[in-house]
């Protein structure tokens, strides 16, 4: 009953993600006069609806995403309320207003989850038996600022670049120690679980206000960064296919980490809800950074490959044909479909072995 239970909770948080993406194509739809034909929250058969102006509003009942369905969106229409009828800037105004409203949320839970919980602070609080950082000359108290040359703000960030070290290279450490900076440089230790350095952060710290919004800020560029480096280690071969995660892996993940939240309370029912909005927080921010650089990379049918056709349209000063565009975003979609299919198919085997 629990999982059944998480399913629905991380299924209802990732639905409203993707629905604020579109939450932002219809706002820009609306400030550049493009009628939308349809806005609404959720997929399949609809709950409730109801029409006021030109735009129907639907809920649907599957809580995963929505979408703003906008007048001319994929054919010519001879009309000036129209999508096609629009300017190059306007039309890409509300093409990148999905992604944007991504980071504006991603920023806005990353302002609550640092005011209550605190900043992650890449101090060092304590070593490991065999630590090579500490071999080295790295000290309990030390702030990392940077690592192999890269600077670095949260120790979340420090573990995700030792995490993508899959050669066991030497690493080298920039710390902060009372207002001077020394560099390490050690060869990290080569374990199960990959090439370690032995060290273990501080948790989270709170701060001012000002601090609140700066951190928020440095948390929403963590994000983005992760997904960047990801990406980029994928495409290079550093990280197989099999890191990749869908819908499915990605509830599945949500699952176990409301599971996490709960067990970490002891028993606690208070502290377990607090524990697991914590959690949830936490991973919308990542999710909704994730989703909003997904949808800037230039694939046809994705927001990204949209913005590619229109900025060929805005230097060339010539139209692609609606039909064309949309014959190649459906190709794309097709493709992504099926991707989908693939990473979904290899999400299961995850969960069932």
């Amino acid at each position: 009953m629990s999982t059944i239970i998480n399913v629905i909770i991380a299924l209802f948080v990732f639905g409203l993600i993707i629905a604020f993406h579109e939450f932002g194509h219809f706002i820009f739809a609306k400030k550049n006069g493009i009628y939308v034909n349809e806005f609404a929250v959720g997929m399949g058969p609809t709950l409730f609806s109801f029409q006021k102006k030109e735009t129907k509003y639907s809920l649907k009942l599957i809580p995963m995403g929505g979408f703003c369905a906008m007048l001319g969106e994929d054919e010519d229409v001879e009309d000036e309320h129209s999508f096609s009828a629009k300017s190059v800037l306007a039309r890409l105004s509300v093409v990148l207003a999905g992604p944007l409203f991504n980071f504006i949320l991603a920023f806005l839970l990353a302002v609550i989850l640092i005011a209550v919980a605190g900043f992650d602070v890449p101090e060092i609080a304590q070593f490991s038996d065999s630590s090579p950082a500490k071999e080295a000359g790295v000290e309990v108290g030390d702030i990392i600022v940077g690592y192999n040359g890269t600077r670095v703000y949260k120790f979340q960030e420090i573990l995700l670049f030792n995490q993508l070290n899959q050669t066991g290279n030497d690493i080298t450490l920039t710390v902060n120690r009372n207002g001077e900076e020394f560099d390490y440089t050690f060869t990290p230790e080569k374990t199960e679980n990959g090439y370690l350095m032995g060290i273990y952060g501080g948790g989270r710290v709170k701060s001012s206000a000002s601090g609140v919004v700066k951190n928020a800020f440095l948390e929403m560029r963590y994000q983005i960064k992760s997904v960047f480096l990801g990406l980029s280690y994928l495409i290079g071969g550093k990280l197989g296919f099999k890191n990749m995660s869908g819908p499915v892996g990605i509830v599945s993940m949500m699952s176990d980490t409301i599971d996490e939240a709960k067990g970490s309370a002891n028993g606690d029912v208070s502290l377990a809800i607090i524990n697991v909005l914590l959690s949830l927080l936490s991973f919308s921010i990542m999710l909704s950074a994730n989703l909003g650089v997904m949808n800037l990379i230039p694939i046809p049918a994705l927001d990204g490959g949209r913005t590619l056709f229109l900025l060929i349209e805005g230097i060339f000063k010539r139209k692609i044909p609606t039909e064309k565009e949309a014959f190649v975003n459906m190709v794309g979609f097709a493709l992504l479909i099926g991707l989908m299919i693939v990473v979904m198919y290899q999400d299961i085997l995850k969960i069932i072995y």
